[in-house]
């Protein structure tokens, strides 16, 4: 979501009369820098924001995409890095790898156009969305559109294709990015797209702000709950006070680090979350602190159910000899982020199968 973000904000400055296109990546085979779904706004100037791939493949992306202005007109580009051929595109590269990026120029005078689709994602409530993007199709001027699912209604450009029916119940229940095949050489890349990944910050100490950087670096959402008088204003941090707690939506994106530096305010706080749909609870301290309030909420007859004593962390972070804030903050986000990502956090070169799923394309027929 920073990505598609940073694309709408640059997209919302640049002048009514400068054109633009828009890169997406659509299919992938084996191996990549990025994946399905990485995004590149490119102007008519030059200009460019977002990315799809390392580097490597973004010369040539800009000329593609500068042709697309001219020619007004969408097409499907693909990458093979995985052979050695002086006339491919990123040979020498070893990525191993067949990427289809998507370019299309932009017409702000469509409503529908996928810009405009984008920023109203970026202003809408905290849930999964689920994008289609016609990636492949015989009519030009259907190739390029995209449309959230939100519904059997939704799929109804796509009743020649398909049973919409059957489709919207697949699509339902479908949680990964992939790309569907459709009758008549239609081909719809499906996004799965869920929130922003949100952090509840519970504390005011001063090893709040190396995590509020890192935070704004990943793109995350954030907001600390303290006595805002305790801390340091920033215009894009929200900061409201316990009392107010029950305002914010805690949802299963939502990870909460209780670091007050105060048993008893820790201990108040992890009470006051217990029934929240949060994601992932942690605790700044040694165990023992955290053993300490276990024991004394329960004298106190409270009961911590065994699905919410499994996603508290505690102490939080990872084991990686972390001794600053600094180095502590970079910690407990690598283990939120493995936490949401269903990842082991341990060394890639001990995964025995590919860093990322393989993606296999669904036909529908």
């Amino acid at each position: 979501m920073k990505e598609i973000k940073k694309i709408v904000s640059t997209y919302q400055s640049i002048p009514d009369d400068e054109k633009v296109a828009l890169a997406t990546v659509v299919r992938v085979e084996g191996s990549s820098y990025r994946r399905m779904g990485a995004r590149m706004l490119v102007s008519e100037k030059g200009t460019w924001v977002g990315g799809i791939s390392g580097g490597c493949l973004e010369g040539d992306a800009l000329k593609r995409a500068r042709t697309a202005i001219l020619k007004e007109k969408s097409s499907i580009i693909t990458y093979d890095t995985s052979i050695d051929d002086d006339h491919q595109i990123g040979v020498g590269l070893g990525c191993n790898g067949i990427i289809d990026v998507l370019f299309q120029p932009i017409n702000p005078l469509d409503t529908h156009n996928p810009l405009n689709l984008l920023t109203s994602l970026t202003q809408a409530e905290r849930k999964v969305r689920k994008l289609l993007t016609v990636s492949k199709s015989k009519d030009p001027s259907f190739q390029g559109t995209l449309f959230e699912f939100t519904g059997v209604k939704s799929l109804s450009p796509l009743t020649p294709f398909a049973d919409i029916e059957t489709l919207a119940k697949e699509l339902e229940s479908h949680s990964k990015s992939t790309n569907l095949i459709l009758k008549d050489d239609l081909t719809l890349f499906l996004e799965v797209l869920p929130p922003s990944l949100q952090l509840v910050l519970m504390g005011h100490q001063y090893d709040l702000y190396p995590l509020l950087d890192l935070i704004n670096q990943l793109g995350w959402e954030c907001v600390i709950v303290s006595n805002p008088e305790k801390v340091k204003a920033r215009a894009d941090i929200r900061v409201i006070p316990r009392n107010e707690l029950n305002s914010l939506e805690i949802d299963t994106f939502t990870a909460i680090i209780l670091m007050s530096h105060s048993l008893h305010t820790d201990k108040e706080n992890l009470l006051t979350i217990l029934n929240s749909e949060t994601g992932y609870i942690g605790m700044l301290g040694p165990r023992v602190r955290a053993e300490r309030i276990f024991k004394e909420l329960k004298e106190e007859g409270h009961t911590i159910p065994e699905e919410v004593f499994n996603k508290i962390y505690a102490p939080t972070g990872l084991d990686l000899g972390a001794t600053n804030p600094e180095e502590i903050a970079l910690s407990i986000l690598a283990e939120v982020k493995s936490v949401f990502s269903q990842r082991s956090a341990e060394p890639l070169r001990n995964r025995p199968v590919p860093i990322h799923d393989r993606d296999k394309p669904m036909t529908f027929k």
